[in-house]
């Protein structure tokens, strides 16, 4: 085995041990990184190139200068005898929508490309603290705006490191891909709609979408501000369990985030599932979609293969002792993606109007005569079609004929979601569910260009995600399998606020308990 396929959590303990040094950890994941990912995603990019079509391309920018002196370091106190912390020497990397100081921080957006942030996110510092060294910046969709990736300023978009045709899910794919494709232990991502979870599933790895407020947003270039969510992306349960470790807790820089410890989210993480009470429910079965022409709803399911890896591990949890609470009752879930249309769209526009070409990031270099032109040119070429569609989206729908139309009633339909979460994880309630279980994306990944450019049919690969986001609970995507094409496939577990611990528990059971199934032996084949 080389040393970039091995585990965050074993990587460090070897490091600390100094059976292995932190630059040869990093020298190995480079080397890796050099082998498989290509080109850098950049503004002028050639569509053209053949050798694109045969790797990975997650990052915008790798920083291997700054990682070696972190490794240097590391290797310094292993050998004074200090404890260089938990993420000793664990390489990983960062979607390229937190800042970290002197260094580019873009959104995947010509508007940013420029910008060279004066600070460093919290969670970056916080992994960073903990002994991890930053590899780089790894690709999004533009402002974390899709679900697939494509959408990035920054060409070629990340591509599945399980079939390079296929998408790598978004808006976290860059990450998903990074850690699928062994470039890089961990990443650290963000969920706004299932923005951690459906790349996840997509590449096979493991993601977790924190509480609101679990995790601390300073530095998080916003894109929703009241649904985005910082968590981890990471190749296995133990690995996620360790980054949670790393980056949640309270932080005076922002004010939501959540003023509790923060439990050993390691410690438990083998106890078992005896005596939980695990749903099901039909709303997870199916997509449910306006019908523009009849304007009522319709339903469609899931692939089988899909619904079955549910069931399968509905199947494994019951063997080990949870009891398994079908037919659970989620009537607003169906409502997730039209809620999140509107209030998404309102806030990304109001995020959005501070990109002005006036006080950082791009500015046309057009001469212009007064100030509104400069405004209007400089977000003109700056922004991409995606920034353009929700700014003009959000505006309409907030405006003040329409806002009681739009925006309050979906504000309204969000706190019916959130009732439904709190009606089946009430402990003295009829469900008294200690966790949902789901599948994370109604498809495997999809064929590159399939999909972009319809807004409403990529939207609906996060119907299964995006209700936690409107709930503000926690959610954990583990991979469950392949489906007939060979693409993984991922279930989802949800559950009450501030539950991470318990959601890491029943997923750590289940890989457990199928750790001897064939298709955990599989790995991408990167040419």
């Amino acid at each position: 085995m080389q040393i970039y396929e091995l585990p965050a959590d074993m990587l460090a303990r070897l490091i600390r041990t100094r059976e292995i040094s932190a630059v040869e950890a990093l020298e190995s994941v480079l080397g890796r990184i050099a082998e498989v990912d290509g080109r850098p995603g950049s503004l002028n990019s050639s569509d053209d190139d053949p050798e694109d079509n045969e790797r990975v391309h997650a990052f915008i920018n790798l920083t291997p200068d700054r990682a070696r002196i972190q490794a240097e370091e590391i290797d310094r106190r292993t050998a004074a005898g200090e404890d260089p912390g938990p993420l000793a020497g664990v390489p990983f990397t960062v979607k390229d929508i937190f800042c970290v100081k002197d260094t580019p921080s873009t959104a995947g957006s010509k508007i940013l490309a420029n910008f060279v942030a004066p600070y460093t996110a919290t969670p970056v510092s916080r992994m960073e603290a903990a002994g991890g060294v930053m590899l780089g910046k790894v690709n999004l969709d533009e402002f974390t705006y899709g679900s697939s990736n494509e959408s990035s300023a920054f060409q070629p978009s990340p591509r599945n490191p399980w079939d390079l045709t296929r998408v790598p899910g978004g808006s976290s794919g860059g990450s998903a891909a990074a850690v699928a494709a062994g470039e890089g232990m961990l990443s650290l991502g963000t969920d706004t709609a299932g923005s951690i979870r459906q790349p996840a599933a997509f590449c096979g790895v493991v993601g977790m979408k924190p509480t609101y407020g679990r995790v601390s947003r300073y530095g998080l270039i916003a894109f929703g501000s009241s649904l985005d969510c910082p968590g981890p992306v990471a190749g296995n349960v133990t690995d996620a369990a360790l980054m949670m470790n790393t980056i949640a807790g309270p932080d005076k820089r922002d004010g939501t985030a959540a003023n509790m410890p923060v439990p050993d989210y390691t410690k438990d993480l083998k106890v078992g599932v005896r005596g939980m009470r695990i749903g099901l429910s039909s709303e997870y079965f199916r997509i449910t979609y306006f019908d523009p022409v009849t304007g009522e709803f319709d339903q469609q399911p899931i692939p089988e293969e899909i619904e079955s890896a549910v069931l399968s591990a509905a199947g494994y949890l019951a063997q080990m002792g949870a009891d398994i609470v079908e037919d659970v009752p989620m009537p607003h879930t169906k409502y997730g993606v039209p809620v999140y249309f509107v209030v998404s769209r309102v806030e990304a526009a109001s995020n959005l109007h501070r990109y002005d070409g006036v006080k950082y990031g791009y500015r046309t270099p057009d001469s212009v005569d007064y100030l509104p032109e400069l405004y209007r040119k400089s977000r003109a070429e700056g922004f991409g079609v995606q920034s353009k569609l929700r700014i003009l989206m959000g505006m309409y729908v907030s405006a003040a004929q329409y806002s009681e139309q739009y925006y309050n009633r979906a504000l309204r339909v969000r706190t019916l979601i959130r009732n439904d979460y709190e009606e089946i994880f009430d402990p003295e309630g009829e469900h008294r569910l200690d966790a949902l279980l789901t599948p994370t994306t109604p498809t495997t990944a999809f064929p590159i260009g399939e999909v972009y450019g319809d807004s409403v049919l990529m939207q609906y690969a996060d119907q299964f995600t995006v209700p936690a986001n409107h709930a503000g609970v926690p959610g954990l995507s583990i991979p469950a399998g392949f489906a007939g094409d060979g693409l993984p496939i991922g279930v989802q577990l949800l559950g009450p606020d501030f539950s991470e611990a318990k959601l890491l528990q029943i997923g750590m059971a289940y890989e457990m308990a199928t750790q001897g199934e064939e298709w955990r032996r599989q790995i991408p084949r990167i040419e």
